[in-house]
């Protein structure tokens, strides 16, 4: 007979069930994605109106300590410190053979401190950045359709093959009502690394942008140019004030690439060099084309 300790704990979720800690903008957008689907969702918001909001027709439940050992799935939507903070005090509860994912947009630090708080614990921590959102944000403007055909970036949890493989596939299908298009796997520290250029440089450039005097006085001259590069000006700054410093180095690197590029144009539109000018807007034409394979 098998010694007592190495027989696995008895699962105490409901198949399908899903718990959603924190209903802004993305947990909000899967908690309805779920719904939609006829899952049950529990979730929890630090804001009890937003809550009872959600619950007349998205939420089941409250996410709480008798509701958290039910759920097969449970996903971390908050800021960075608030999801490790739920965790460590939550992660006793959740069931064996559970998974608990989170959205947080930087992937070093919640993957290392997440890791470590799982631990010895019987249920799995997988590190995910669901690539999808506008530049609003809560409830109001969740919606179930968020995700559809979105790219999720996944960073597989420290196991061996065998195991991770199986995690992943599960971790799909429990995903299924989201929509995603594609999962791409990256080590936590390749995907800081992008992001700061993907998302993280876009953001802060865009903020930076609507700081022009003129803007102010653009109504009327403006078209696609000026909405396309300042949709992501408006933002949550509370939000992407701990994105960027949890990912402080990536994203200095990134502003001192794109600060020395801009310094360039600036020098030659300031010689009235034409011929560097053009080279450098022929260069990134070039690239861009590159980029898109065309």
């Amino acid at each position: 007979m098998a010694d007592e300790k190495d027989v696995a704990p008895e699962s105490t979720f409901v198949p399908g069930r899903c718990g959603v800690v924190s209903l802004g903008l993305m947990g909000g957008s899967f908690a309805k994605a779920f719904a939609a689907a006829g899952a049950e969702v529990f979730a929890w918001n630090r804001t009890r109106s937003t809550l009872e909001l959600a619950m007349i027709e998205t939420v089941t439940g409250e996410l709480e300590e008798s509701t958290i050992p039910t759920c097969e799935l449970i996903v971390l939507a908050g800021y960075p410190a608030s999801t490790i903070d739920w965790l460590e005090r939550y992660a006793p509860l959740v069931s064996p053979g559970a998974i608990v994912i989170d959205t947080v947009g930087v992937k070093r630090v919640i993957c290392e401190r997440c890791e470590a708080l799982c631990a010895g614990l019987p249920f799995t921590f997988v590190g995910c950045h669901p690539m999808a959102g506008t530049q609003f944000s809560g409830f109001a403007h969740a919606r179930a359709t968020m995700f559809k055909g979105a790219p999720m970036v996944v960073v597989p949890p420290k196991m061996d093959d065998l195991a991770r493989a199986s995690v992943l596939e599960r971790l799909k299908e429990l995903l299924a009502p989201c929509g995603f298009g594609s999962f791409t796997l990256a080590t936590a520290a390749e995907h800081d690394r992008v992001i700061a250029y993907t998302s993280q440089l876009a953001h802060v450039v865009s903020n930076a942008y609507v700081k022009s005097p003129t803007a102010r006085s653009h109504k009327g001259f403006s078209a696609g140019s000026y909405k396309d590069l300042t949709r992501v000006a408006r933002l949550n700054a509370p939000m992407w004030t701990e994105l960027f410093l949890d990912n402080a180095d990536n994203l200095s690197a990134e502003l001192g690439c794109v600060i020395e590029s801009l310094q360039a144009y600036k020098d030659a539109i300031d010689a009235a060099d034409a011929d560097r000018l053009e080279a450098l807007l022929a260069e990134g034409d070039r690239i861009k084309r590159e980029v898109e394979g065309r």
